[in-house]
């Protein structure tokens, strides 16, 4: 989840607009990646449980 606007990355769901496929894991999703929310970057993610 973004910490800054609260946007949640699904991994099931990926984000194909902006380049992750379908069922990127998080590990894998590259560190210049960023929230297409608000532009957060991926070190300012933090994992929650649904």
């Amino acid at each position: 989840m973004c910490l800054i606007c609260g946007w949640i990355y699904e991994e099931a769901a990926g984000d194909p607009e902006h380049g992750l496929a379908v069922g990127t894991v998080w590990a894998d999703v590259p560190i210049n990646w960023t929230c297409p929310e608000c532009g957060a970057r991926k070190e300012d993610f933090e994992m929650v449980q649904i």
